[in-house]
């Protein structure tokens, strides 16, 4: 396990670098230093984080634009004239239903509150380890608008549908880990980065397989969990820094 350890943190140390943001959905909120900005565009980055980053980063950039470059300006101003233009908007199976109901949530919410954080914090228990209730008190949240679209549902992951969670996972790493490499911003202070559960992508599986730090045969949400107490045994205030090592090895092919 200590040798484990010397060679993951190694790793931790080699991909947790600011020229990590460049081929990364993580370099969309990069562009901004506002805390909604940043909060609004990391969101929608995580949630489109599937395909090929290339066209991820393309999609994300498209929306900005759309959104006249200020993403918080326009959710607290826009008219419903002004949504017309994201009637063309879609990735993969993202459609316009799905991009209308985003900023209809955002509208409402930003009017209501000043950070996405208290969407999530809200539902911790005091004695919490991670962050499940987090996201199920999120998705509930997220759909209780009375003309939320039951097809948007599939892009927002639950664990209450045995959902690995691997974008809200991973938007959660980049709002809440602090260290000072410049790669995830560390803006929220009521989620304890100890609280952070792994973003389980094909890359983090197939690397965790490889070093035996998992067992469960199939990847769903007690995988997560899983593979989170494993990285928890090696760094138990910072478990998730570990998502830069595995993530960073798989992407390079070097397991």
């Amino acid at each position: 396990m200590k040798d484990l350890k010397s060679f993951l943190d190694k790793k931790v140390t080699q991909f947790n670098q600011p020229d990590f943001i460049a081929n990364d959905p993580i370099q969309i909120p990069h562009q901004f230093s506002k805390l909604q900005d940043i909060e609004i565009m990391g969101f929608w980055a995580a949630m489109l984080a599937w395909g090929q980053r290339k066209t991820i980063i393309n999609k994300c950039k498209e929306l900005i634009e759309l959104m006249d470059g200020a993403p918080h300006d326009f959710m607290l101003n826009h008219q419903e004239k002004d949504r017309q233009r994201f009637l063309a908007f879609k990735h993969r199976t993202f459609q316009a239903t799905d991009t209308l109901y985003f900023l209809t949530f955002f509208q409402q919410y930003y009017q209501q509150h000043d950070s996405l954080e208290i969407a999530f914090s809200q539902h911790l228990q005091p004695n919490d380890v991670h962050i499940e209730n987090a996201l199920k008190g999120f998705h509930n949240h997220f759909f209780s608008l009375s003309d939320a679209p039951h097809r948007t549902k599939k892009h927002i992951a639950t664990p209450a549908r045995k959902s690995s969670c691997k974008r809200l996972n991973m938007f959660l790493r980049w709002m809440v880990r602090k260290d000072n490499q410049g790669v995830d911003f560390g803006l929220w202070n009521s989620i304890q980065p100890a609280q952070l559960l792994m973003p389980l992508d094909v890359h983090v599986d197939k690397v965790a397989r490889h070093l035996n730090l998992l067992q469960r045969k199939q990847t769903d949400w007690l995988t997560v969990l899983e593979l989170t107490e494993a990285m928890r045994q090696l760094d138990p205030t910072d478990p998730v820094k570990y998502d830069f090592a595995l993530f960073g090895m798989g992407v390079l092919g070097e397991v």
